[in-house]
């Protein structure tokens, strides 16, 4: 619903619908297929930034407040402390540009999205309801 209390009525295409629906399918099948080389790459870029922050709150330790260290149990110290507002300047953090789910989450999306294909291409209307498009929406 709008915010004026108004609901949103618009016809969508079937045709347009299930190629939307087909794209995001073989998006999210390339993702799965990519996922450990991607998450490694991520990984890698979040190691890097880290250090880049770790490196600029070392130049200004200095400023630090509520600093502690404490000893873990394997003997890892931690040592954890926090820095005024704007004494530095924070890079742009790393985003995943691809979808990271577990196998149940992509077996459920996959078999959503094959099954709502197959329905839309058996149909004879030519728009979507927005019921349907309600239920598909997330995937678009």
């Amino acid at each position: 619903m709008a915010r004026n209390g108004k609901s949103i009525n618009v016809k969508i295409a079937t045709a347009k619908v299930i190629k939307a629906l087909e794209t995001k399918l073989a998006q999210l099948k390339k993702d799965k297929a990519n996922q450990k080389i991607n998450e490694e790459k991520h990984q890698k870029a979040m190691e890097k930034y880290n250090k880049e922050i770790a490196t600029l709150a070392l130049k200004v330790i200095s400023k630090a407040t509520n600093l502690q260290a404490h000893v873990r149990y394997n003997g890892v110290v931690n040592v954890d402390f926090d820095l005024p507002k704007g004494a530095i300047d924070l890079p742009a953090e790393p985003e995943k540009d691809f979808e990271s789910l577990n196998d149940w989450q992509y077996k459920e999306m996959v078999d959503e999205i094959e099954n709502a294909i197959r329905i839309l291409k058996m149909t004879d209307e030519e728009v979507v309801s927005t019921s349907t498009y309600n239920t598909i929406a997330r995937y678009l």
